[in-house]
Order: structure tokens, then C-alpha cells, then sequence
């Protein structure tokens, strides 16, 4: 009676009524408006190939002033965090 198989979904050939066949790729697919310029987005790699394309998109980015901002911020936030833990900056300076 049907107690190991599995049952099969239904398939439906729907297309959109103003898609036409000569676009582009489909219609249904989420991607964002920058993937196509980014070495990082795409399917998952390992840890260490993330982190080298990373480096390369920051040490390849035209825009050097966004480079600079960023690693601004970056430096700010350590700050903050260390002056929260209450970290004692006395050890990097010398006497």
C-alpha cells in the first residue's frame, strides 16, 4: 500500500505571464546588485580562501579614502573596547 515509498510532489510548469524567454537568467533568483564585482560571495570555501579573497578585494580597492576609514573605525572600537575592560595602555609606552 504504498508503506516505504516515498511520495512524489507535484511538478507544475508555471511561467510568468511578462517573463519573456530571452532575459536574463531567471527570474526567481535573489542576488545582490555588487555580486557579480566580489571575489568573496559564491559558494562556501574554506576559512583560509574567505580570508585571502578578503585581502585581496581591501589591497585591490580603488577607493584607498574607504580603506583608510575603515581601518579608522577599527582602531576607534579597539580603543573603546580596551578603555571598557579597563585595559592598562601604560605597557606599550616606555619609561
Amino acid at each position: 500500500m504504498g508503506l516505504l515509498k516515498l511520495r512524489k510532489n507535484k511538478k507544475f510548469n508555471y511561467t510568468p505571464r511578462y517573463y519573456d524567454d530571452k532575459g536574463e537568467g531567471n527570474p526567481y533568483e535573489i542576488k545582490h546588485k555588487f555580486d557579480e564585482f566580489r571575489k568573496t560571495v559564491g559558494p562556501n570555501k574554506g576559512l583560509k580562501t574567505k580570508f585571502n579573497n578578503a585581502l585581496d578585494d581591501f589591497k585591490n580597492n580603488p577607493d584607498k579614502e574607504a580603506n583608510r576609514r575603515i581601518l579608522i573605525i577599527a582602531a576607534v572600537l579597539v580603543l573603546v573596547f580596551l578603555f571598557i575592560i579597563d585595559f592598562d595602555l601604560s605597557i606599550f609606552f616606555s619609561k
